[in-house]
């Protein structure tokens, strides 16, 4: 196997199940995705937000958790029947308004220890298939 390319393999809880592969985006900061992404465009729109005017479609969409009302499970759903959902997401620290989001919209997502490992534009591959689950960065 060739390891220079494959730089770490961390494993994860599984949140909703699935795989995917693509460029990671990460914030530094919690997300609302009720009035914080924009459920039409799928860019980032909380003025506070350090990833403010990125577009979170096809990209595996990485924060610590989420925040905010209830609705931003529903606001997930409508990025997917959009066509600007992320292709996964993970957290930190899953909460039940994300988890059901990505649930209901059939979005891959796991809970990890530390997202602080990964940066943005990092290729990974996210496996949430079996009863436990792991990102992989590969450069």
């Amino acid at each position: 196997m060739d390891t220079k390319n494959q730089i770490s393999k961390i494993p994860g809880r599984v949140i909703s199940r699935g795989s995917c592969e693509g460029q990671a985006l990460v914030s530094g900061k919690d997300i609302s995705f009720l009035g914080g992404i924009d459920p039409i465009t799928g860019v980032v729109i909380d003025e506070f937000s350090d990833i403010k005017g990125k577009c979170i479609k096809d990209k595996v969409f990485i924060f610590p958790k989420g925040k905010g009302s209830t609705v931003g499970s529903y606001i997930i759903l409508q990025l997917k029947k959009n066509g600007v959902a992320p292709i996964g997401i993970i957290n930190d620290n899953a909460e039940v308004i994300v988890a059901i989001g990505a649930i209901i919209s059939e979005i891959p997502m796991l809970e990890i220890g530390d997202i602080n490992v990964i940066k943005t534009d990092d290729y990974i591959r996210l496996d949430a298939t079996g009863k436990t689950g792991y990102v992989e960065i590969i450069n």
